[in-house]
Formats: C-alpha cells, structure tokens, sequence
C-alpha cells in the first residue's frame, strides 16, 4: 500500500480547495456579469423541486433555464441604465403581504414558499421590482394609437374567445442536439400522415404515441385562450387558426413537437379597449419584453460556458 506523506495530503487539500465549486463555476457572462453554476441549480430546482431527471433531461432542463436567466440579466442591466427612477418600496411591500395572505390560507409561510421556490426573499423582491421598472418604462414609450392597434389585433384574447384543442406532444427540449430533435419530428410527422389518411383518429394517436400526461385522455388539453404562456404561444396562434375539425401541421414549442385539432371554439364577448385598457397595457409590455430581450441579445456580449 503506498502512502501519502503529511506535505503531500496538505497540497492535495490545497488543490482541492482552490478547485471551484458550484457556488463559483461560471455558466455564463452577460456583458461581464457572471451567473454561476449555483444560480442554475437553484433555479433549476425552483422549476422542478422534486422531480427526478435524466442526466440528458438535467442537461436540456439546464440549457433552457440558463437561457431564461440571461434573458432576466439583459434585461435588468438595461432597466438600471433607462427605467424611470421611482420608489417602489410600498408596491413590494403590498405584493409581500398579499403573497403572505395567500400563502396563509394553504397553511404554509413566505418561508415555505421560498424553500420550495429555491430562492430568497431578496431575489423575489428583485423579480418584482424588475417587473414594475419595465412597466414604467413601457408606460413611458407606449403611444394610445399603439394599444389600439394592439387592442384590435388581440380581440380573441381581449373578448375572451376560447378553443379547445387536443394534442400528441413528442417531447425534445431546445436544449437536445439537433439530430434528436430532428428525429422526434420525424415520428410526429409519421403519427400527422396515419391521423391525415385516416387510419386513426387524433385521440386515439395521442393515446398511442403522445409523450404529455393527457395522453391517456386521448390528449385533450381543454379551453384555452389565444394568449397565455409565453412558451405556448406557438399552440396558440395555430389553435385559433384552425377550424373545428381541422388538423394542424407539426408544431414546435419549447417542449417539443405537437400535432393538434381543435374540438370546440367559444367566440366570447366584444370588449372595447376602454373596459379592459389594463389588461391591454400588461399584455402589451409582456410581448415589448419579449421584443427587447431578443434586442439586447444581438446587441450585447452574452458568453455560454456551461458544459
């Protein structure tokens, strides 16, 4: 058996401390600013607290979420230079206790929450208080020709119209290499051309090869309205393309690749833009913050690492 000497064990402990953790592996820069290997995990658990993973899911999960801190880090690098400045202290404070009473009637507390959410109450606080410096800044670009428009080219969603629609899912994340993506939709489009000829129906295909929990309900997914997630707008905005009956082509969403139909339309009730300007200025900023992180991404110097 060989040995190791007193000197050797304590430049062997040297060596491995000076070795980075977690908490110090850079993942990625945004304009100079790190995120960290931690930051990902952390996030990454809030996502998905107990779920077990794949190392090829946990590898695609953190690809996808390692993007959505980017997109939060240009975006609260740009507000610290640009958002009017303005005291937000009584807001966060309202949001906090309305957080609290909410959390109170399920039996749980702010400290529960953010355990289970795998952050702390100053990131919470720094996520909202970004979402009220980008309203203001919003509020301050917007014309009211703008939220006509925006009004009259969103009525779906502002009359609350809703479709409802089944689906197959073939799930592939964007964090897959492309060759496995590119076969996951290869299996869907097979699935599309025996659903298209006839040799089964879209329900009993999603029952036979759909990768989504509603499979076993033949992959119905229920009502939904033109503008939800933004991660499902692509469902969406072909869901209410289609008629009732009809078959979409394949559809790729951060998830993976759908095939749907929709069963049912409700057209909902006009509702002019003075009885719902809110809505239409929150609905407004949300799609101005999509626009200006894509913006701020070809612009700034953004820097991936991570293995």
């Amino acid at each position: 058996m060989r040995f190791v000497t007193g000197t050797a064990l304590l430049a062997l402990c040297a060596n491995l401390c000076a070795q980075p953790g977690p908490e110090a592996t850079t993942v990625a820069t945004v304009n100079g600013a790190a995120i960290t290997l931690a930051e990902l995990d952390a996030a990454l658990g809030a996502n998905l607290p107990h779920v077990p993973l794949t190392l090829s899911q946990r590898r695609a999960l953190r690809a996808t979420i390692l993007n959505d801190l980017i997109d939060d880090a240009l975006l609260k690098q740009f507000l610290a230079k640009n958002a009017p400045k303005a005291d937000h202290a009584a807001e966060l404070d309202a949001q906090m206790k309305a957080l609290t009473a909410a959390l109170l009637k399920e039996n749980r507390t702010v400290a529960d929450y953010l355990k289970q959410t795998g952050q702390t109450e100053a990131r919470l606080c720094e996520s909202w208080l970004m979402n009220l410096q980008l309203a203001d800044y919003v509020k301050e670009q917007v014309t009211e020709e703008q939220l006509k428009a925006f009004h009259a080219a969103n009525r779906d969603h502002f009359d609350r119209a809703e479709v409802r629609l089944s689906h197959v899912m073939i799930r592939a994340s964007r964090g897959l290499p492309a060759t496995e993506r590119a076969m996951a939709k290869e299996r869907l489009q097979a699935v599309r051309a025996e659903v298209a000829a006839g040799k089964l129906d879209l329900a009993a295909a999603a029952k036979k090869h759909s990768e989504c929990p509603t499979a076993k309900d033949g992959g119905d997914l229920g009502y939904i309205r033109r503008r939800g997630l933004p991660e499902d707008e692509p469902l969406a905005k072909a869901a209410f393309a289609l008629k009732p009956g009809d078959l979409s082509d394949v559809i790729e969403t951060d998830y993976g690749f759908h095939l749907i139909t929709v069963t049912d339309r409700k057209p909902g009730t006009p509702t002019p833009l003075e009885k719902c300007v809110l809505e239409v200025l929150e609905e407004y900023t949300d799609d101005y913050r999509a626009t200006l992180v894509k913006k701020l991404r070809a612009e700034g110097q953004v820097k991936i690492t991570l293995p």
